[in-house]
């Protein structure tokens, strides 16, 4: 399927999550292949929403397409979560059959099921589906709702609708189909009390990140090269009537500073819904 795409069209990122098999060797012979692929390694296993988020921040095409390494959703899907980025900032992939996902396991569908209700008790959203590993995000959402995230398990997903709806983004569904492949490294009992543990723990959290206000006319270049100078990359400006907001990683405190200062901006900590309603863009 990537065979069809012009080199300098796409990249592949393979994010080795700490992992104790030949995870990147494989990658790499692979995706040898392709121009632009990269294989980033984290030394020890933080967990799918870490290592979806060190995806993102390495990521530079307009947008991004996020997939399980068992490649259970078939490539060729791909076109589909591209068109609906054209018109939706996060597309999520569905795998949802008359409403319920059905696994090899009983278990597992029974429990899938079980946890969906959960979800839609403590985020409001009709998707049926929100732990399939097919989703897609413009680069300036992805990266704005990176830098608000705190989940680094599974739950993840369920934390990108809760902070999508406090930051205004739009879902929309793709409907896909799929293959359940052995080996998931899911283990329903254990993970589902860490995934519980983080849902239950949503509302509580204090979601804030690196903040500069800047003028709304901004020179974006100016401002990439003071970020530069800073150290500091995965910025996301997001524009407004009055005044142009950029978003910071969580750990960029020290260059935003640098940046207010630099170009006559405030920096602050901020919450989501000071993003809602923006125009986003990656810088």
């Amino acid at each position: 399927m990537l065979s069809k795409f012009e080199d300098t069209a796409f990249e592949v990122i393979v994010v080795d999550d700490g992992s104790s098999d030949d995870t990147g060797r494989l990658a790499a012979t692979i995706y040898g292949d392709v121009a632009q692929h990269f294989v980033v390694r984290q030394e020890s296993n933080r967990g799918k929403g870490a290592a979806v988020r060190l995806g993102i921040s390495a990521a530079k095409g307009n947008k991004v397409i996020v997939c399980d390494a068992d490649m259970a959703i078939d490539p060729a899907q791909i076109p589909l979560m591209m068109e609906a980025l054209g018109d939706s900032p996060i597309a999520a992939g569905s795998r949802a059959l008359h409403g319920r996902i059905h696994y090899e396991s009983r278990l597992r569908t029974a429990s899938g099921a079980a946890f969906n209700r959960l979800v839609r008790r403590y985020v409001s959203t009709n998707l049926r589906d929100t732990q399939c590993g097919f989703k897609g995000f413009q680069l300036g959402a992805a990266r704005l709702l990176g830098a608000f995230g705190l989940v680094d398990g599974f739950a993840y997903d369920v934390e990108m609708l809760f902070l999508a709806q406090r930051l205004g983004l739009d879902v929309t569904s793709v409907a896909v189909t799929w293959n359940d492949v052995a080996g998931s490294s899911v283990r329903v009992l254990a993970d589902s009390r860490t995934m519980l543990r983080d849902i239950r723990s949503l509302r509580s959290n204090q979601y804030e990140c690196p903040t500069v206000t800047l003028r709304s006319d901004v020179d974006v270049a100016e401002l990439r090269s003071v970020a530069r100078e800073s150290r500091q990359s995965g910025l996301v400006i997001a524009h407004g009537e009055g005044d142009s907001l950029v978003a910071l990683p969580r750990d960029g405190a020290l260059a935003g500073i640098e940046i207010a200062k630099r170009l006559g901006g405030t920096f602050a900590l901020c919450a989501p819904e000071s993003f809602a309603g923006r125009n986003l863009r990656a810088v």
